[in-house]
């Protein structure tokens, strides 16, 4: 028995046209499975497409889906699992995060980071978990943040390390549910990694040091005890585990592929 292999195995990615979601679906496709990625931009599913197909050689489906609209989400599971057949694995890499100091946070933003990190998860799980019940088998794999168990010490991840912190244990309320289904729910969560979304704020962290880009990052990797800043590809082999028969008995559990903040934060 190959533990990783996906063969035959239906996986959708929410997010999947950002940096980590493509890696993820990569990995899954190179793993046997029958990939589609999702996610509201159809520009960037469809470059995201393109290059997953040059780099795999394999056939990627998309689908263009707000994961916090309900009946867009319900239309995308019924058209998946039509296309597709049973979509079987499922992964939530969907957010956004707001950073503003809590004496100036807009509720409007605390409430759009919420839902779109948080309850576009229920969504997603409340309209493909039918269709793993069906076949008594299924997997579940949310990206949630080190966030979600240590606060930052600056100003401006209210929103954020709750949303976090909610997604954890709405993991494990969606493993105690779906359990008695064959259905397995678990989350990782990464540290702060090189994307190129986190470009900017690391340029901005850089020059208010008064150092280098380059210089910044070291400093930050220096503080952990692998010495050195994650990259999205670190999060890949979790990813891959979560979704793979050699995780069929671990379910309502959060990994950290963190380089080892979570072991001395």
């Amino acid at each position: 028995m190959n533990l990783f292999d996906l063969t035959g195995k239906n996986a959708i990615i929410f997010g999947g046209a950002g940096g980590l979601g493509i890696l993820i679906a990569k990995a899954y496709a190179e793993a046997g499975a029958n990939v589609a990625i999702a996610s509201r931009n159809e520009e960037r599913l469809a470059n995201a497409v393109k290059t997953l197909k040059e780099e795999t050689g394999k056939d990627f489906r998309y689908y263009v889906c707000d994961a916090t609209d309900e009946e867009t989400v319900k239309a995308t599971a019924e058209k998946a699992n039509a296309e597709m057949g049973p979509v079987t694995i499922l992964v939530n890499s969907q957010g956004i995060n707001k950073k503003v100091p809590v004496f100036d946070f807009p509720v409007d933003d605390f409430n759009n980071v919420m839902n779109a990190n948080v309850t576009s998860i229920l969504i997603t799980a409340k309209h493909f978990a039918p269709y793993m019940k069906e076949v008594g088998y299924g997997k579940i794999v949310n990206v949630s943040s080190v966030r979600g168990r240590i606060a930052t010490k600056g100003a401006g991840n209210a929103a954020y390390c709750a949303s976090k912190g909610a997604e954890d244990m709405l993991t494990k309320v969606l493993a105690a549910e779906l359990g008695p289904y064959g259905i397995t729910v678990n989350a990782f969560g990464p540290n702060i990694m090189k994307t190129p979304m986190m470009g900017k704020v690391f340029e901005m962290r850089a020059k208010e040091a008064g150092i280098t880009v380059e210089e910044y990052l070291k400093q930050q990797g220096a503080n952990l005890p692998l010495r050195r800043m994650s990259d999205p590809e670190d999060c890949v082999g979790t990813a891959l585990f979560l979704a793979a028969p050699a995780s069929d008995f671990l379910t309502g559990n959060l990994l950290y592929p963190d380089g080892g903040l979570t072991a001395i934060g």
